[in-house]
């Protein structure tokens, strides 16, 4: 429970101190960072009695409430905080940034409170939305920048890096420790965050990141997801990826609206295996193993039903009444997770989904190429198969073997074309440019390294428990080399002379561009076996499909435009 516990820490104390009522005003970002963490019900054990979020038109005048505020020290809020003051709203104003405060920023706020109604100033760091205890994101908007040369858009590279480097930094200043850093050799963008957040750590800010050295420094290991396409391109089975894959979810919420006829209470629901235990015991399972523990929770809440219905003392109406709350919130949840699994199992059956994956898995692992470029070729004829299938399909067989059979890629290509006119600008071709073999410093199918193989003829061996999760992403391979200490100095050079000593005992691995619910899995899992090592994954996204193609379209977008203007 680390990170959420270090954001909830921080919640706390922003409010137990502050006696009566209160209103917490939060920005667009750190809405997300308490929504995670703290439940609505949590809040008002608190006494706060109104959530806003800053700018919004409200201007009327509470001047009997104290007022809590949570914000990025962004220059627009600090804009927005001197305009308040001018002019108070609220009894008593206590400001809390999630971030390091600069000098100006806190001139500019001692100035402007001429009312003197300022109570306090802190920099709490929860600047990072812990969506779980070991993964994290930053929300980024401009994802795709990741993948522009540096020469195209100098200013929102720089500003993409600056949104990175704050996010990982408040997640080390709150778990309190100063970390060596390495990062993948092949990746600018890595090297460039990696290099900024050091120096922010050892150079400008030594004096807050001096915390009690521990023996072994953490380390934070930053990585491109260019180096693995593959695991964002596939269809997920088990339940927390597969529902961000299918459904989607956003700071832990599931929109539901769009599925039709729904009950109002149902139609945005919360996951987080922090506040549902039934989630939290499930969100890793498989999507056959999910719909028996289903069928068990149902059979459950069948049978307190039933028990309700027996009512017929003044006892038993007691009882029923002190349960009330109990049975209202089992019984939303059963609806809850009964209405996604439903969803998805329509989903699933509307596009072939499972004879689709079969094809996807064969040519994460497998990578026989004559049977693939059958089965993808009879998809793409398929008009049932949907035209974001085919091209998943398109772009896993032409990464797999981008170098072997250069004719039957094209001949793939001309089909995905024809098929839909909305890839025929080459997204597949831009995605080879971006993550093809040549841009990788990972072993993505393993079979470059002795050992890997070696290691891939053995579970081909064992045989794999389900044929739809057999995939591991590249991240699992890069976890067990940092336990077993083999993560080669010259692919993930360290930064300075800030060398490791001994096996770290946490390592906090951020990727550019995204992570997935399927590397967080693996994460969970890896965490589970006691290495000795615990790993936190972070990320400037969570990834599904549908975002990772999205952010490549707009970056193939902008480099097309900016070799035209050429």
């Amino acid at each position: 429970m680390v990170l959420v516990s270090a954001v909830r820490d921080y919640i706390n104390r922003m409010l137990q101190d502050i006696s009566g009522m209160k209103v917490l005003l939060l920005d667009s970002y750190t809405v997300s960072v308490v929504s995670v963490a703290y439940s609505q019900s949590e809040l008002l054990q608190k006494e706060v009695f109104l959530v806003e979020l800053i700018g919004s038109k409200s201007k009327e005048s509470m001047s009997h409430l104290k007022a809590v505020f949570f914000l990025r020290p962004t220059t627009e809020n600090i804009q927005y905080l001197r305009r308040q003051l001018a002019s108070p709203r609220f009894a008593e104003y206590h400001l809390f940034f999630s971030n390091i405060l600069n000098d100006t920023q806190i001139h500019i706020l001692a100035d402007s409170d001429e009312q003197e109604v300022v109570k306090q100033v802190q920099e709490f760091y929860a600047d990072f939305v812990a969506i779980d205890p070991y993964h994290f994101t930053l929300n980024v908007q401009s994802n795709h920048i990741y993948m522009l040369p540096v020469v195209m858009d100098p200013s929102s590279l720089q500003n993409y890096c600056d949104c990175v480097v704050d996010g990982i930094a408040a997640v080390f200043l709150a778990l309190k420790r100063r970390p060596v850093i390495r990062y993948q050799r092949t990746s600018d963008v890595a090297k460039r965050i990696a290099q900024e957040t050091a120096n922010l750590m050892y150079q400008k800010e030594t004096g807050l990141f001096d915390f009690r050295r521990a023996e072994i420094s953490p380390l934070l290991l930053v990585v491109d997801r260019r180096d693995d396409p593959i695991t964002p391109l596939l269809n997920q089975w088990t339940y927390q990826a597969m529902v961000h894959e299918l459904i989607g979810i956003q700071d832990n919420k599931v929109d539901l609206r769009s599925i039709g006829k729904i009950s109002k209470d149902q139609q945005e629901v919360v996951l987080s295996s922090e506040q549902d235990v039934f989630f939290k015991s499930n969100m890793y399972e498989n999507f056959g193993d999910l719909g028996m523990n289903i069928k068990r929770m149902v059979d459950e809440f069948q049978q307190v039903a039933k028990s309700n219905q027996n009512i017929q003392t003044i006892e038993d109406m007691a009882k029923f009444v002190d349960n009330y709350p109990e049975y209202r919130k089992m019984q939303g949840n059963v609806s809850k997770h009964v209405t996604m699994v439903t969803e998805m199992s329509k989903i699933v059956e509307e596009r072939k989904l499972m004879l689709v994956s079969q094809t996807e898995q064969d040519l994460a692992c497998n990578g026989g190429q004559v049977a693939t470029f059958e089965a993808v070729t009879n998809f793409l004829n398929d008009e049932s198969v949907s035209d974001i299938d085919c091209l998943r399909l398109v772009m896993l067989y032409a990464l797999r073997f981008e170098k072997e059979n250069p004719l039957q890629i094209m001949q793939l290509f001309n089909k995905l074309s024809s098929r839909s006119s909305k890839y025929k600008p080459g997204l597949v071709q831009f995605l080879l440019k971006q993550a093809g073999v040549d841009k990788r410093t990972g072993d993505l199918y393993g079979n470059r390294d002795l050992l890997n193989i070696a290691r891939n003829m053995a579970r081909g061996l064992k045989g794999i428990e389900n044929v739809y999760t057999q995939h591991q992403p590249l991240l699992f391979q890069t976890m067990e080399n940092l336990t077993k200490g083999r993560l080669r100095d010259v692919d993930y050079p360290f930064v300075g002379n800030h060398f490791q000593q001994g096996r770290p005992q946490d390592v906090v691995i951020f990727v550019v561009g995204g992570t997935t619910y399927e590397e967080a899995r693996a994460v969970a899992l890896q965490n589970a076996t006691n290495s000795g090592i615990r790993f936190i994954l972070g990320g400037s996204v969570v990834l599904n499909s549908k975002r990772f193609l999205k952010d490549l379209e707009e970056a193939q977008r902008i480099v097309r435009s900016s070799t035209n203007a050429i």
